[in-house]
């Protein structure tokens, strides 16, 4: 029997919904907001067996009660059963998307010092070691936030959007002018950044894999010096993963 199972990962700046049918990944959704019409007529055309979700936004709390009603349903949340210890001060406070990441690397990357880059408003770094204890890691500006924050604590920097257009561009080393300058010191900046964080972990621990994962992963992928898996669905994998372990799995 085919089970289909709606992962939905409501971050600071996209709704998302990953479709899965058994455990492959087949379709993911941009979801225009969280009103409830939106998620009733998502369910109504998948019409799965379980959904889940994660969330790190306030988001419109009536779903949760659709979600139950149409399917069995799980929220991410510090009571989660996970498929990893963390041994950190206040398990709860770790973001529900850092979560499901962990999870993510736990189920497929199994016996490995994992360190997975999660890419979007802001860059999380996060350790999972071979142990399966997600031990935490750090939290920096996100490229957008970095591009915000030149334009609004300065007097006359523009604001650079990240678009299509950026992401596809060769921009110099050396800027030219101050887009390119803004374009350069943002983007390799930030690439500089990883692979400084990837070596420092490196001297610390052996058998050792990196996962980059968010929305801009395959882009960076290219700027980063280091080995890596760049996985832009890594959330939704490990969304599943989550979901298969908290759900009654006699649908």
């Amino acid at each position: 029997m085919n089970t289909t199972t709606l992962c939905f990962d409501f971050g600071n700046t996209r709704l998302k919904c990953g479709v899965f049918l058994n455990d492959n990944l087949v379709e993911i959704i941009s979801l225009p907001d969280d009103n409830n019409s939106t998620i009733e007529e998502l369910l109504k055309k998948y019409v799965p067996q379980k959904t889940i979700l994660s969330s790190v936004i306030d988001h419109n709390v009536d779903i949760e009660k659709i979600f139950a009603e149409k399917a069995s349903f799980h929220k991410l949340s510090s009571q989660t059963i996970l498929p990893f210890t963390t041994p950190v001060g206040k398990p709860e406070t770790i973001g529900a998307d850092r979560l499901a990441l962990a999870a993510a690397a736990v189920y497929f990357y199994k016996g490995k010092n994992n360190l997975v880059i999660g890419l979007g408003s802001c860059i999380t770094y996060n350790f999972i070691n071979k142990y399966n204890s997600f031990l935490g890691g750090s939290i920096s500006p996100g490229m957008e936030m970095r591009f915000k924050s030149l334009h609004e604590y300065t007097a006359k920097l523009p604001l650079i959007k990240s678009d299509t257009k950026i992401m596809d561009i060769n921009f110099p080393l050396i800027g030219y002018d101050t887009r390119t300058n803004i374009l350069s010191g943002v983007i390799m900046g930030m690439a500089t950044e990883i692979d400084g964080v990837i070596d420092l972990y490196k001297d610390k621990f052996t058998n050792f894999n990196v996962l980059l994962t968010g929305g801009d992963a395959s882009y960076f992928a290219r700027h980063i010096k280091n080995k890596i898996f760049a996985d832009p669905d890594l959330i939704f994998k490990g969304l599943y993963a989550i979901s298969e372990i908290n759900h009654d799995t006699k649908i």
